[in-house]
């Protein structure tokens, strides 16, 4: 078997009580994000044109994981965002890349006059800005988790940032980005913090994670007020081919 990252660090010990934020996909998909559920036995994920986050119970056994193979298919590669515990040893790790999470430690959290609301419509051109930014993973129903901010010029998107995960009482900060003939501008810190305000309004805590490697953006958090959390991990896997009892992995129908 594989081991993933347990939480540590900052804010939880071995013998802690278990917080929201250690296990986020699970809070926010049995919590606000109810609705988006597509579940299998203990196993839940959003859509998977809404993003690649899933969840797992908190210690899985073998029925979890071969309710995930179900849900996901044989031979699937499934991503396995802060996932923890054991992965069963005939899943193959296909990437591993360490990750850090960041919670609100006192962040000046303001509404920005050129931020505007982005939507449905503007859904190409984040994309776009995605794919030429790489912040990490943005699909074409991300938009419906939340809030999302932009900042335009000459009518052109040029950065952006939103919501993603929303456990109860919480919700991470995702997606933020700026077109590199503008950076340099601060348009991420305004952004960051104009998101976090509208987070704040409702009388909740903006988290984040990042790539434990992208040191210029936690720099970036950590000056603007963000403080570690814990460390974790970022996966993928490629599920089975046969399921351990001999049958196959068939993937389950979804709705829609």
């Amino acid at each position: 078997m594989s081991a993933v990252s347990r939480p540590g660090g900052p804010g939880r010990t071995a013998d802690a009580v278990p917080h929201v934020l250690d296990n986020p996909a699970l809070a926010s998909l049995t919590g606000p994000h109810a609705h988006f559920a597509e579940r299998r036995g203990r196993v839940l994920r959003y859509p998977l044109d809404v993003t690649p986050w899933l969840a797992l119970p908190d210690e899985p056994d073998a029925r979890d994981w071969a309710d995930l193979a179900a849900l996901a298919g044989p031979g699937a590669e499934i991503p396995l965002p802060g996932v923890h515990g054991e992965v069963p040893g005939d899943w193959e790790i296909t990437f591993r890349v360490e990750g850090v999470q960041y919670v609100d430690n006192g962040l000046a959290a303001a509404p920005d006059s050129e931020a505007v609301r982005l939507g449905p419509a503007d859904v190409p051109e984040m994309l776009d800005l995605v794919a030429r930014t790489r912040p990490g993973p943005f699909l074409p129903r991300t938009v419906e988790l939340g809030t999302y901010l932009g900042i335009r010029r000459g009518g052109a998107l040029i950065a952006m940032a939103g919501e993603r995960l929303h456990p109860p009482g919480w919700t991470e900060i995702s997606a933020v980005c700026t077109d590199p003939a503008f950076r340099g501008e601060g348009l991420a810190t305004r952004l960051i913090l104009a998101v976090a305000h509208g987070i704040r309004e409702r009388g909740e805590t903006p988290f984040l994670h990042a790539s434990a490697a992208n040191t210029g953006a936690i720099s970036l958090y950590e000056s603007l007020g963000f403080r570690l959390r814990r460390r974790t991990a970022f996966l993928e896997a490629r599920a089975p081919e046969r399921l351990a009892d001999g049958r196959a992995a068939v993937p389950v129908p979804q709705p829609g």
